[in-house]
């Protein structure tokens, strides 16, 4: 029986009290696809079909913006633990610069966005469509920036509930706008699929207005007097976040197109395994919120006691971080296990699919134990400010390693009588997420001995 001690229960408390809400708000989050798919697939299929082809094209886009952001919680969680609270909104105004250039070629792009959709071939319907999505989502980039950064900065300072409520504020408002714009009503036009781009666009809208009347009156927060002064852009501080920032948003990146790239390459085997994976892959992205949003806390954790100079407590912190993980991976892996029946009834009911995605769903289950390792150490590897060997990391384990692995599994017959299609391409998942568990807490493991034998 493993005995805990009373520090790393300590932080396990800790770690759950900020967790739980960004879980809450990750699942809201992806609840937000799905009433964009549900409502445009009741439309038609094709303005379904655009939707999802209009969201391919923006998710890359998102991805690395919220990468970017993800750079704040390290920088002012550790000025938090430091009690630098005057440097706070020096250092946050520095990082909304830089998101605010970021999101600004995007915004641009949005007046050629059938330009960048005629680049993958499709029906011109379809494609009109899907243009029109893309331009209205393309528009409100500045406010997915700003909604990012406020959310980040409030984070970073222990303030997770606000994003929850405000995540559930968004989808409230997604689903309303999607019946308002898609089926038209109270003298708007139906605008099928395209009106899906509108809510979406009015979600980031929406949600950094909320978070900001949220800072601007919220009594904890008045401290740090975010609006009180505006600094100048500082290019040197402004050139440092974004170099903190661009590893977490390329790692993101590596790991949104390696989902996508292993979808292209299954659909030559058929629709029904197609299908299959993306069941099985869908509800792994569910089970993924849980060490998700267990990283997110410890990335802001590790930082917070590294400002207080307290290097021993925040390994403390991702010890106690670790053990949640993998416990709450047991459950998930169970569960998994146990209700895979049910959880594939919930999507399909065609015979074909459901025995494929049986199939699946245990490989699922058995790399939830390394996707929890991987992307605790990778947030806590953020807090400790080393972000350029996650970066190498995950390449090296995804592109170099599981791809690889997937592709010879899966689209050759070199090691089997015969490729084993899905199949395959979900060893080699597994292969590149322990590979990234394996080098990733190893990488930890090095940086947490380096700084306790030299704290300065």
């Amino acid at each position: 029986m493993m005995v805990i001690s009373p520090r790393t229960a300590l932080e396990s408390r800790r770690l759950i009290k900020l967790a739980w809400p960004l879980l809450i708000a990750q699942i809201t989050q992806m609840l937000m696809g799905v009433s964009d798919t549900i409502i445009a697939g009741r439309y038609s299929a094709v303005d379904m079909a655009a939707v999802a082809l209009g969201f391919s094209i923006s998710i890359p886009i998102m991805s690395f913006i919220q990468g970017i952001a993800l750079a704040i919680p390290p920088l002012i969680a550790r000025l938090h633990g430091a009690k630098s609270h005057d440097d706070v909104a020096n250092a946050t105004q520095q990082a909304g610069y830089l998101l605010l250039l970021v999101s600004i070629v995007p915004f641009f792009g949005a007046f050629y966005a059938s330009s960048i959709v005629s680049l993958f071939p499709m029906e011109a319907n379809l494609a009109a469509i899907t243009a029109d999505y893309v331009h209205y989502v393309f528009l409100a980039f500045p406010a997915f920036a700003l909604y990012q950064w406020s959310r980040n900065y409030c984070e970073a300072l222990g303030h997770t509930k606000p994003s929850m409520i405000i995540t559930v504020i968004g989808l409230a408002v997604n689903i309303a706008g999607n019946f308002l714009f898609v089926y038209g009503g109270f003298g708007i036009e139906a605008m099928g699929g395209a009106g899906c781009g509108v809510a979406t666009a009015l979600v980031f809208v929406a949600m950094a207005i909320a978070t900001l009347v949220y800072i601007t009156l919220a009594p904890r927060l008045r401290r740090y007097q975010l609006f009180v002064h505006w600094h100048k852009p500082h290019w040197r501080t402004i050139s440092q976040t974004f170099r903190l920032g661009l590893p977490i948003a390329m790692t993101v990146l590596f790991e949104v197109t390696l989902f996508a790239v292993i979808a292209l390459l299954l659909a030559p085997f058929g629709a029904n395994i197609v299908a299959a994976h993306q069941i099985a892959l869908n509800f792994s992205a569910l089970m993924f919120m849980f060490p998700l949003s267990m990283g997110m806390a410890i990335s802001i954790r590790v930082s917070y006691r590294l400002g207080q100079h307290r290097i021993r407590q925040a390994r403390v912190a991702v010890k106690s971080a670790v053990i949640i993980g993998l416990s709450v991976a047991c459950l998930t892996a169970t569960f998994t296990l146990l209700a895979k029946g049910l959880i594939i009834s919930l999507y399909t009911s065609n015979e074909a699919v459901f025995a494929i995605s049986s199939q699946l769903l245990i490989y699922a289950a058995l790399f939830q134990f390394s996707d929890a390792i991987q992307v605790i150490s990778a947030n806590a590897l953020r807090g400790y400010k080393d972000t350029s060997a996650m970066f190498y990391i995950t390449f090296c384990a995804y592109w170099l390693i599981g791809l690889p692995i997937g592709v010879v599994l899966g689209r050759t017959d070199w090691l089997s009588s015969q490729p084993m299609a899905a199949d395959g391409f979900w060893i080699g998942i597994i292969a590149g997420l322990t590979s990234a568990a394996i080098m990733l807490g190893y990488r930890l493991y090095i940086v947490q001995k380096r700084l306790e034998s030299n704290p300065a």
